[in-house]
């Protein structure tokens, strides 16, 4: 079994293009995700009303709440058998560096593994302006999916984070390289610019100060960033 969720939005293309990719690999595939879009939540949980948990489908669940929410309902509600994987994604946009601090995709993974199911993040860098190819996407997933199958087993409290670089022309038939690398420290530039309303970011995620061999060049440079986290 496949547990799958996101924080885009259960109606997003990208955990679309996941469920194809997990289809491919396993018999059952749940799905609980969040009703609306929750990017840059982090690791917020609702304890302060009552989420609702809809079934709108065989093995389909949407939440009104948050990420984390999905997982602690799926863990909590949903009496399942311990999935092979919790598969969080794929986000439109990458959740590279310090970015796992604040992506609500990362923070779905990280409560999978505080339960001691084993997750994966999967987010697909976006160039402003340029569409994703979510059927590559997919393809690129079971890819990943492959190489962590052979990898070492994750260690408890660990998860993976994958970050797909947006390439010119993309092939399904030909991933580009994955590379295990560590996630990059460096924070992200703060640019802000002031209007009526207030203060608004406005920093170049292309332009963010990078190590070399961390997920952030690894993906900048055109390869899949294969990282490797913890809860504490």
């Amino acid at each position: 079994m496949l547990l799958l969720t996101n924080d885009d939005g259960i109606e997003a293309e990208g955990l679309a293009a996941l469920e194809a990719a997990a289809r491919e690999r396993s018999d059952r595939v749940v799905v609980v995700a969040p009703a609306e879009p929750h990017s840059g939540c982090g690791h917020r949980v609702t304890i302060d009303r009552a989420v609702q948990l809809e079934q709108v489908g065989k093995d389909r669940y949407r939440v009104d709440g948050t990420p984390a929410d999905c997982v602690r309902l799926a863990v909590a509600t949903l009496n399942l058998p311990p999935p092979v994987w919790v598969l969080s994604g794929i986000n439109a946009g990458g959740n590279l560096g310090v970015d796992i601090h604040h992506s609500g995709t990362v923070a779905a993974a990280r409560e999978a593994a505080l339960h001691r199911w084993p997750a994966i993040a999967l987010s697909h860098y976006h160039r402003r302006g340029e569409p994703i190819d979510w059927q590559v996407a997919a393809a690129w997933v079971d890819a990943v999916l492959n190489t962590v199958e052979a990898d070492e087993p994750l260690e408890a409290g660990a998860f993976f984070n994958v970050n797909l670089p947006h390439l010119v022309t993309p092939r399904a038939d030909q991933p580009p390289e994955i590379v295990s690398c560590p996630i990059d420290p460096s924070p992200l530039p703060l640019e802000f610019v002031s209007d009526a309303d207030g203060w608004q970011y406005r920093g170049c995620y292309q332009d963010r100060p990078r190590q070399p061999g961390s997920d952030v060049a690894i993906c900048f440079g055109g390869q899949i960033a294969l990282s490797r986290g913890r809860v504490v």
